[in-house]
C-alpha cells in the first residue's frame, strides 16, 4: 500500500513585520491577574500625604501612585532590588502595563522607597487594612500576635558589644590609676597638690584632666623609660579611644550590641539548620498582628525578647485604628505581669500563655508536692504549708524592676524547722530552712489566664494561632523569600516591612 504524504506547513513568522495596529497590553493581561488587583486597590487609596512629600520645582516627577503600584507589585512578585525592578519594568508586560510604559531608573525607584515612603507608608497600609475590613476579609476584634527575627543588611563580623566597651574603659581606668600611683611615688609634692581622683567612673574629660596632671607633675623629673613611653601613648591615644567608646555607648542605648555597618541592628540568635543553638547575626525583631493570615499591624524592634514590646505594639494598633482589639492571642513569650496588667486595664481578653503553662498540664508537674505552685496557701493567715504540713511564714518582701521599669513585688516565706525532716533531700538543697519567693499578683493573673486558655474559646484560639500568625511568617520568609532586609537603618527596614505586608495582604486576597 502506498504511503500517504502530507505537506508540512508552519505558521507565518516574520519578526520584522510592521503592524498596521499595534497590540494592546490590556489584551495581554487576564482580568483576574494580581497586577489588576494591585492597580485597583492602589487607585482607591488616598495618597494626599504621599503627594505632599514632594517639594516641587525642577523636572517633573513620576506620579507617586504609579511608583507605589510598582513597588507593591514588585514585592508581591518577590522583587526587592531596585535594579531588578528597573529591569522588570523594561521587560515584563505586567510592569509595562502598570507604568503605562514609563521607565523610572533604579536610583529613582530607590529614592522613592527609602525617602518618600518612609513617613507615609504606614498610613497607606492602614487604608489597605480598612479596605479589607470593608470587604469582610478581616476583623479588628481578634488579633494573633507573634514575633520573628529578620536578618539586617549588615556584615555579621562588624559587631560592637557593650561588654567589650566597658572592658576597654575599665582597662584604661586601671592603667590610669597605675600611672597616677607612679607619679605620686616620683613627684609626691606636686601630686599632693592635686585632688584625689576616682578611677571607677571615667570619661573623656576626666582622662584628659588626669593625664594632664600626671604630665605636669612628672615634667623635668627623671622617670622610668617604660613609664614615659606609657604616658606618651596615653596622651596620644586614650582620650581618642574614650571618645570612641562614649560614641559607641550612645549608639548602643539600652542594647548589648550593634553592627558597625547598620548601627540600628542588634545581634540576635537566628535559627540555623546547621547549628544547634543558631547563629548570632545582626537583625531586627519583627512583631505582627494578624487575622486569618492577613497582617493588621507591624512593628520593628531592636530588642531580642518579645515580652517587653507587646504593650507598645498594641498601642501602635490603637493609634492606627482608634480602637483596641477585643482579644489577643500569643504564645508563652509574652506572658508577664506587666503585660497581663496592661491587657486587663484595657479590657482585652488575654489568651496569653506564660512559662510552664504546658508543663503545668503534665501529671509529673501536678503530682510533684515540692513545687512551689503546688504548696497550699492560706490566704487568711498569709502562709504556706510545706509537703510535710509545716507552716511556712511570711518573713519579708522585695521589689524588682523589669527592663521596662515595671515594679514587681515578691514575698518570701520560710519554713520553721527543716532539721531532721525526712523529705528535706527531695524538698530543697538549702543549708538553712527552705525559703520560697512568691509573686501573688502574677499568680492571680496566671490563674485568670489559665482559666481562659483552658476554656473552649481558649482552646480554639490556641489551635488557630500557629495556623494564623506563624503561617504568615512562613509565607513572608519562605514563599516570598523575604528573610533579609535590602535597606539599612530601622526606619528604612520598617518601610520594607510595610511594603511586604501590603503585598502579602493583596496576594492573600487574590488567593
Amino acid at each position: 500500500m502506498k504511503k500517504r504524504t502530507h505537506k508540512v506547513s508552519f505558521k507565518s513568522y516574520n519578526p520584522n513585520q510592521i503592524m498596521l495596529l499595534p497590540p494592546s497590553l490590556e489584551d495581554k493581561i487576564e482580568n483576574s491577574h494580581p497586577v489588576r488587583i494591585v492597580n485597583s486597590i492602589i487607585d482607591r487609596l488616598d495618597i494626599t500625604q504621599l503627594r505632599q512629600s514632594y517639594s516641587g520645582g525642577g523636572a517633573p516627577s513620576y506620579y507617586p501612585r504609579m511608583m507605589l503600584k510598582v513597588w507593591v507589585y514588585g514585592y508581591l512578585r518577590n522583587i526587592y532590588s531596585s535594579r531588578k525592578l528597573e529591569s522588570a519594568i523594561k521587560q515584563n508586560i505586567h510592569f509595562m502595563w502598570l507604568t503605562a510604559m514609563q521607565e523610572p531608573d533604579h536610583n529613582t525607584l530607590n529614592r522613592f522607597r527609602s525617602g518618600k515612603l518612609k513617613d507615609t507608608l504606614k498610613e497607606i497600609f492602614v487604608q489597605v487594612v480598612e479596605l479589607l475590613v470593608e470587604e469582610g476579609f478581616v476583623s479588628l476584634k481578634e488579633v494573633y500576635v507573634d514575633g520573628t527575627k529578620i536578618e539586617a543588611n549588615a556584615n555579621k563580623y562588624t559587631f560592637v558589644w557593650g561588654r567589650g566597651i566597658q572592658t576597654n574603659k575599665n582597662r584604661i581606668g586601671r592603667q590610669l590609676k597605675e600611672l597616677w600611683s607612679y607619679a605620686q611615688s616620683v613627684a609626691k609634692e606636686e601630686m599632693d597638690a592635686n585632688e584625689p581622683e576616682d578611677f571607677d567612673q571615667i570619661d573623656t574629660e576626666k582622662v584628659n584632666r588626669v593625664i594632664s596632671k600626671i604630665d605636669n607633675a612628672l615634667n623635668g623629673k627623671e622617670i622610668d623609660k617604660e613609664k614615659r613611653q606609657k604616658l606618651n601613648y596615653a596622651k596620644k591615644h586614650w582620650p581618642k579611644n574614650m571618645e570612641k567608646y562614649e560614641q559607641q555607648q550612645e549608639l548602643l542605648g539600652s542594647r548589648n550590641s550593634y553592627s558597625k555597618t547598620d548601627p540600628d541592628a542588634t545581634f540576635m540568635r537566628m535559627k540555623d539548620d546547621h547549628m544547634k543553638n543558631g547563629q548570632l547575626k545582626p537583625a531586627y525583631n519583627l512583631q505582627l498582628s494578624t487575622y486569618d493570615q492577613f497582617v493588621l499591624n507591624y512593628n520593628l524592634y531592636q530588642t531580642t525578647t518579645d515580652t517587653t514590646v507587646l504593650m507598645e505594639h498594641l498601642e501602635g494598633f490603637n493609634n492606627l485604628f482608634n480602637e483596641m482589639p477585643d482579644s489577643v492571642t500569643t504564645d508563652a513569650g509574652y506572658g508577664s505581669e506587666e503585660n497581663y496588667e496592661y491587657l486587663d486595664e484595657n479590657q482585652i481578653e488575654a489568651f496569653v500563655k506564660y512559662n510552664y503553662f504546658h508543663m503545668e498540664q503534665t501529671k509529673k508537674y501536678k503530682n510533684d508536692p515540692f513545687k512551689t505552685a503546688n504548696l497550699y496557701y492560706n490566704e487568711q493567715q498569709d502562709c504556706y504549708y510545706c509537703p510535710i504540713g509545716q507552716q511556712m511564714r511570711y518573713i519579708d518582701q522585695y521589689k524588682k524592676k523589669t527592663p521596662n521599669a515595671y515594679e514587681q513585688t515578691y514575698s518570701r516565706y520560710q519554713a520553721q524547722n527543716c532539721q531532721g525532716c525526712p523529705l528535706r533531700g527531695a524538698c530543697h538543697k538549702s543549708k538553712t530552712n527552705r525559703i520560697i519567693e512568691v509573686n501573688h499578683k502574677l499568680n492571680a493573673y496566671k490563674k485568670q489566664a489559665r482559666e481562659l486558655l483552658m476554656s473552649d474559646q481558649g482552646i480554639a484560639h490556641r489551635k488557630k494561632r500557629p495556623a494564623d500568625v506563624e503561617a504568615t511568617f512562613g509565607q513572608i520568609k519562605q514563599n516570598m523569600k523575604f528573610d533579609r532586609f535590602n535597606l539599612r537603618g530601622i526606619e528604612k527596614a520598617e518601610t520594607e516591612i510595610g511594603l511586604i505586608s501590603i503585598a502579602h495582604n493583596i496576594k492573600k486576597m487574590c488567593a
